[in-house]
């Protein structure tokens, strides 16, 4: 997958402002976006901010149920959507549609992430580890469905659950 042309942004941003061409309302992320892009394409990790137009996260254990979730959403999406996996951390990223965050509800195997966090997103050619990489890679038709994730996420409850650790990263208390 290449990164989108200046004519794709272009279009993009224009159908974005609406009918009387009015400023998109999220132009900030759009720019921060736009910025990053080249540096994935060019074989570097970058951050990423969720949420906006482009995607949220549902952050899972890695390991051997996390990737027969893979498997399973492979069979159930024709080829599942991106997915990242951090093996440093212990983690898989799948990449949901934006806005999943404010419509997840709790799921013990699983947490919903998008705006005001980040995401470090590998290049595009990164395949296999040191450091972040594609598990199944960023194409720009796809993003992973939620309903369809979770329900192979509680069939194949992928241990340990990330709520204690991410709690502790993001410094939020009970």
């Amino acid at each position: 997958m290449s990164a989108p042309t200046s004519a794709e942004m272009m279009k993009h941003l224009m159908e974005s402002a609406g009918a009387t061409r009015e400023p998109a309302a999220d132009m900030a992320h759009l720019a921060e976006l736009v910025r990053a892009l080249p540096k994935v394409r060019d074989g570097r990790e970058t951050r990423v901010g969720l949420g906006g137009n482009l995607f949220d996260v549902v952050i899972t254990a890695s390991g051997l149920q996390a990737r027969s979730a893979v498997a399973l959403m492979d069979s159930i999406q024709g080829g599942c959507g991106p997915v990242i996996e951090d093996p440093e951390g212990g983690w898989f990223y799948w990449l949901v549609p934006p806005g999943s965050c404010g419509r997840w509800k709790p799921h013990h195997h699983a947490v919903c992430l998008g705006a005001p966090h980040t995401i470090t997103v590998p290049s595009l050619d990164r395949s296999t580890p040191p450091g972040p990489y594609w598990v199944r890679p960023l194409a720009s038709d796809r993003l992973v469905p939620t309903g369809s994730l979770r329900e192979a996420l509680a069939q194949l409850r992928p241990e340990p659950t990330p709520h204690a650790a991410l709690a502790s990263q993001l410094g939020i208390t009970t």
